[in-house]
């Protein structure tokens, strides 16, 4: 089932998706990736495509203006055969488009796959069926002009360290839901940006800003597992002692007991601090 760009359905529509299919034996996992998919999307293909559910010539005539437009490179225009333009705004739709065909191919085949732009798994309850629907989807990404990437595509029992999976954001593995590494680093590299020592700002207005930030990554990874929570609210107020120690022009890095104890926990609180752990247990109990 696709996820991305679709009416009524998102990325949380997918992980809970997932989820489900975890919980119900679907362990085994093909995690893969389409080399520089945006760039390979074969014109002609996806023209063909587009006939098939649309009549009218002039849009078609429109997108193929805007697939074929020319490129200017090393002083030198040509006109590409593949890929559609980057951060267009049409570019996913067509995207979206041209793999339809692998969701039916993949869905009659009796196999579950989970799909949101070109971002996708196929869970299965054995190895051997993961297998068969890796080489159905080999067939498939072949005959139609693109590629896997090898380095990027296996195939593993989630719930043995070492064998989870990567989508939209989280690792699952283990019976487990993390946030992925990398989506960790782009989320403290902003707290950084926020908290830098030579901020002027006074901590109550520093306080409102960050909340903006914190409250916006929570909605969307509150579902990780507990201590992920617990480990980002002490960094985050790590990171505003270290500013008020330059404020207040002491000595420290907001990491000893000292630190600790001008400026406690329940300082930040009283000044609305937003704390994800407290978040998160207060959404445990209502469930």
């Amino acid at each position: 089932i696709s996820y991305g760009f679709r009416p009524g359905r998102g990325c949380k529509d997918a992980l809970r998706q997932v989820d489900r299919l975890l919980k119900e034996g679907y362990t085994w996992v093909i995690d893969a990736d389409i080399k520089s998919y945006f760039d390979t999307i074969p014109h002609v293909l996806l023209m063909n495509c587009l006939r098939e559910k649309v009549s009218d010539g002039r849009i078609l005539h429109l997108i193929e203006l805007f697939l074929n437009q020319a490129i200017l490179e090393d002083m030198k225009l040509w006109n590409p055969i593949s890929g559609t333009p980057q951060g267009s705004v049409l570019s996913p739709l067509l995207a979206n488009v041209y793999l339809h065909q692998l969701d039916l191919t993949v869905h009659r085949s009796g196999f579950k796959m989970v799909r949101y732009a070109d971002d996708w798994v196929v869970l299965c309850q054995s190895m051997e069926e993961a297998k068969d629907a890796l080489s159905l989807i080999q067939s498939w990404i072949n005959n139609n002009g693109l590629q896997l990437s090898p380095e990027k595509t296996h195939i593993g029992n989630s719930l043995q360290p070492g064998n989870g999976f990567e989508f939209l954001g989280y690792r699952f593995e283990g019976g487990c839901r993390h946030v992925r590494s990398k989506s960790l680093k782009r989320f403290k590299d902003k707290l950084r940006e926020k908290t830098r020592r030579t901020r002027g700002d006074s901590i109550e207005h520093i306080i409102s800003d960050l909340n903006l930030t914190i409250k916006g990554w929570f909605a969307y990874f509150k579902h990780a597992h507990r201590y992920t929570f617990n480990s980002l609210d002490g960094f985050i107020r790590r990171r505003l002692r270290a500013m008020l120690c330059k404020q207040q022009k002491r000595p420290g890095s907001g990491r000893t007991d000292r630190d600790h104890k001008l400026w406690p926990n329940a300082f930040f609180a009283e000044r609305g601090l937003f704390t994800m752990h407290k978040a998160y247990e207060s959404a445990r109990q209502s469930r």
